[in-house]
């Protein structure tokens, strides 16, 4: 198979029923992708015959894959593989993903039923999709937990990690989030800095965040916070180019405290900025709006 001298970016959008896959293909679709809804697998060594013939039109292709198509779906890490064959074909899958109590509200508050749900219930059905789909979030180079979001946030997460694949290649996603709301399905390594001496207590600083540099510099100033900031540099500094070595398109570091305000946030930044000059380096505050004082 020979196609033109540019890659062909295919990107292969899955996850759970109601993780917000129709959110995402219209994301894709206002990058410049020429996206495929429900493309059963069997058909994708066709679909790249099609773009073999397009003359280099068709370079940004998104193909939604889901349960819908079940009947075929063992045929897609084979499809997989045989595109992962081709040395100008660069396929990645986005797993979306949400918890089962974020999954249940959206299906009571649409009044949908489940696609596997026999019974009517949701959860059901939810935890029977989310069993068959195991495998294939394990083979996701992206991953997305969409439980929190709102759809305009999904799509601009989307446009930030999509949007300059071509120069991409690696990616380091640093995520700030709080403890209390939760741990982020979607990081690949999580670091808990509840240990750090918090600018919580101090009254002044408490409706601050680490994006403010009296709260930063206090977090700083601590020698186990510098301590600290040494040892997870030397880790991460080897860490990082042996996931890029194994082929992953981009890795996801969440980094916690108590709020997800102060501490982690104040890390977040920093490790964002140590590594922007070798990778493309997005740093994301999660909780940091979560529980602000009125």
């Amino acid at each position: 198979m020979s196609f033109g001298q540019e890659d062909i970016q295919i990107v292969i959008i899955t996850g759970m029923s109601g993780a917000g896959k129709t959110v995402a293909v219209q994301s894709f679709e206002d990058l410049g992708f020429f996206c495929v809804d429900n493309l059963p697998p069997a058909l994708i060594p066709k679909f790249v015959d099609l773009i073999e013939s397009s003359d280099g039109k068709m370079n940004k292709v998104a193909l939604v894959i889901d349960l819908r198509g079940r009947e075929f779906f063992d045929h897609l890490f084979e499809a997989i593989d045989d595109l992962s064959k081709i040395s100008q074909v660069k396929p990645q899958i986005l797993f979306l993903d949400a918890k089962d109590a974020a999954l249940v509200r959206r299906y009571k508050e649409t009044r949908r039923s489940h696609p596997l749900a026999k019974k009517g219930l949701p959860l059901e059905g939810i935890q029977l999709e989310r069993n068959m789909l195991e495998d294939l979030k394990g083979r996701a180079q992206q991953i997305i937990d969409t439980s929190d979001l709102k759809p305009i946030q999904l799509r601009e997460i989307i446009i930030q990690r999509f949007s300059n694949f071509e120069q991409q290649g690696f990616s380091v996603n640093v995520m700030s989030f709080g403890f209390k709301y939760g741990i982020p399905i979607d990081a690949d390594l999580v670091f808990d800095v509840r240990f750090l001496p918090n600018p919580h207590y101090i009254d002044h600083m408490r409706p601050k965040t680490g994006l403010d540099n009296e709260v930063s510099s206090y977090v700083l100033k601590w020698s186990e916070t510098q301590q600290f900031l040494e040892k997870l540099d030397d880790l991460l500094t080897y860490m990082l180019p042996q996931y890029k070595r194994e082929g992953k398109s981009q890795v996801v570091i969440g980094i916690g405290c108590t709020g997800g305000k102060h501490r982690s946030v104040t890390l977040a930044e920093h490790f964002g900025k140590k590594f922007s000059n070798e990778y493309l380096t997005h740093v994301t505050h999660r909780d940091i709006e979560k529980g602000k004082e009125k």
